[in-house]
């Protein structure tokens, strides 16, 4: 089994680390690698150092992608853990079927969409990826196992960041739809209180809803932000969806961003979407993948990188706690042109799993001189209203930050135990964090 040595990083390309790498061609080669120490790492769309095994190989799965099985009839597909859900769209689209949960982006694998137990702009009844999950292969030292619905096993693994064991085979269950066209309305909000009220007003709700929000107002305009909703609707089915044109072949110099160009970006981007108060027609690309239209996007925060810090809070400290994050974030004049502001429903039973009843925000920091300072003056807001933060997106979270956070994480950190005795599948997010001793 052949390794080799390279720096590797998250999306956010921060931080980097130096990893020992190998790319397994074939299926059966995965109970090899889950002998040792090791972490599975599909398209590295996780933004930290969640993809990184920090006691041994970084088992990258991008060849271990093909397809197992798709019943047409009931939409059930079986397929390795490296398939993306953009091959998934291709393969099912043309039949009259979607992801029942899909994130922001469609590069991303099976495997990392279980480990990050990965959410979307659906209607808030739906939940995270976990609720379309029917059954999970995961190989452990001990040998393979399947992981069903239910089970401490499964529970661990949905949103257990890959330190369960490495995971194989997976079968899910997708959603019809009639067409591969949206119908789309937007809403523009005066501020974060008309922003919070859209996403709860039954007149407004949807089968996808989300808002795009500008975190560089303040004053009387603080929070203000674009609401989006729409449906599927009637028309041709695709046979999936269009790649893209446009990308960065070099980083941008981070002097380019800052609250002067990001602010005029944010002003023209309210009054542009924000006039679409009529429902009009457009393809999935726009609606649920806007940044997949350009390649290699995370250049536009240059070569220092970015993080994205991402909470969520229950519904009652949801406009207290939003608003001292947005005002810590103005005051700094951090820019982010990206902030989206989603409503979550029932949480799922992964005991690491990110999200509970309430909003989630996410955005999209520059890393410059004060960005981790100002990341922890956040984390401290967020745990003075019982918040948490996404791990899929963390890059640089305290230990004793995560266990305030995550009640449920000794009760994880026991049934992992029992998976991995040996703690062979510890990530660098995982030892950085103390979550697997």
């Amino acid at each position: 089994m052949r390794t080799k040595t390279a720096a590797l990083s998250g999306w956010g390309r921060y931080p980097e680390v130096d990893a020992n790498l190998a790319r397994p061609e074939q299926y059966r080669e995965l109970a090899a690698w889950a002998q040792q120490a090791s972490i599975a790492r599909g398209m590295g769309r996780a933004y930290g150092d969640a993809a990184i095994s920090a006691r041994g190989t970084t088992v990258l799965t991008e060849r271990l992608d093909r397809f197992l099985g798709f019943d047409a009839d009931t939409g059930v597909l079986r397929a390795e853990a490296g398939v993306t859900l953009d091959a998934i769209l291709h393969a099912v689209m043309a039949k009259g079927w979607f992801l029942p949960v899909t994130p922001g982006t469609r590069y991303v694998t099976l495997g990392g969409a279980i480990a990050a137990d990965v959410h979307g702009k659906n209607h808030h009844h739906v939940g995270s990826f976990a609720s379309c999950v029917r059954a999970v292969e995961l190989f452990t030292a001990s040998g393979p196992m399947t992981c069903l619905p239910g089970t401490p096993a499964f529970n661990a693994t949905l949103g257990g960041m890959g330190m369960t064991g490495l995971i194989g085979e997976v079968e899910i269950q997708l959603k019809r739809i009639p067409s591969s066209d949206m119908l789309v309305q937007h809403v523009p909000a005066a501020n974060l209180r008309e922003s919070i009220a859209l996403m709860h007003a039954a007149e407004h709700d949807d089968e996808y809803t989300v808002s795009w929000i500008d975190c560089l107002a303040r004053g009387s305009k603080l929070g203000r932000s674009v609401f989006m909703r729409g449906h599927h609707t009637d028309g041709a089915l695709s046979a999936g969806p269009r790649e893209a044109k446009i990308g960065l072949p070099l980083n941008v110099p981070s002097v380019a961003l800052n609250r002067y160009t990001v602010g005029a970006f944010n002003a023209f981007y309210y009054r542009w979407e924000g006039r679409k108060t009529k429902p009009f027609r457009c393809g999935i690309e726009p609606f649920f993948y806007p940044l997949d239209g350009i390649k290699q996007w995370h250049r536009l925060y240059g070569k220092p990188g970015f993080v994205q810090y991402q909470f969520v809070v229950a519904n009652e400290a949801a406009e207290a706690c939003i608003g001292d994050v947005l005002k810590a974030v103005s005051s700094a004049g951090n820019a982010s042109f990206l902030a989206v502001l989603k409503r979550f429903g029932a949480a799922s039973d992964g005991l690491l799993s990110f999200p509970i009843p309430g909003m989630t925000l996410a955005l999209d920091l520059p890393l410059r001189a004060g960005t981790l300072a100002l990341l922890d003056r956040l984390d401290a807001i967020v745990l003075a209203h019982a918040g948490r933060v996404y791990l899929a997106k963390d890059a640089r979270l305290s230990a004793a930050s995560v266990q305030a956070m995550y009640p449920r994480l000794s009760e994880w950190q026991a049934i992992r135990r029992e998976l991995d005795p040996d703690g062979l599948f510890v990530s660098s997010l995982g030892q950085r964090l103390e979550m697997a001793p």
